[in-house]
């Protein structure tokens, strides 16, 4: 009688050890956004080109350093990091409207995105350069293929500033946003 039990919580332990993680219902990943560059956050490893109205000393293109800043000539750092685009380009207005340009016109846009990485049961896992409308799909091609072992209907996904990863259940729309560390795991059968 101990046998048949101790049988059964054994078997019962091994199909919860194989049972698949939870899939996150895709979302965000798969609707239709208007424009990324309205939505987007930067953060360390973008790089923006920032244009100043008839001011071609102080445009060009500017990374985000470690410090989550943009360091620009004649205001100096500019805190980058968790804001858009249009709302960085207001604060450099405002900086260059206090006593340095009357009434300064700045436009800002992406010009790099930062990269996104690739693990797990992929041929060749790394580091590659964003593109707009990247798919998971388009991620793995990227990344040379499956390897024989891998998952193919499940993938994780931990968003950039997160700690967690989340299963989400692979379609042809799933999207990659800049940042993203995408993993497949292995299939067990």
């Amino acid at each position: 009688m101990k046998l048949h039990l101790l049988i059964t919580a054994l078997f019962a332990l091994v199909l919860t050890a194989c049972a698949p993680q939870a899939v996150t219902s895709p979302g965000e990943r798969v609707a239709s956004v208007t424009s990324l560059e309205s939505v987007y956050q930067l953060g360390v490893g973008d790089r923006v080109k920032m244009t100043v109205y008839n001011e071609p000393g102080l445009s060009g293109e500017f990374a985000v350093n470690d410090a989550g800043n943009l360091a620009l000539p004649l205001i100096g750092d500019v805190r980058a990091i968790g804001s858009t685009t249009e709302q960085v380009a207001r604060v450099v207005e405002t900086m260059l409207a206090a006593g340095y340009l009357r009434d300064p016109k700045v436009s800002m846009e992406v010009a790099v995105y930062r990269p996104f990485f690739i693990l797990g049961e992929v041929k060749a896992p790394g580091q590659y350069p964003f593109a707009n409308g990247l798919t998971v799909l388009n991620a793995v091609a990227t990344a040379q293929g499956f390897t024989p072992r891998a998952q193919k209907s499940v993938v994780f996904i931990r968003k950039f500033g997160e700690d967690t990863e989340k299963a989400y259940q692979i379609t042809p729309d799933l999207k990659v946003f800049p940042g993203d560390t995408i993993r497949f795991g292995e299939r067990y059968f």
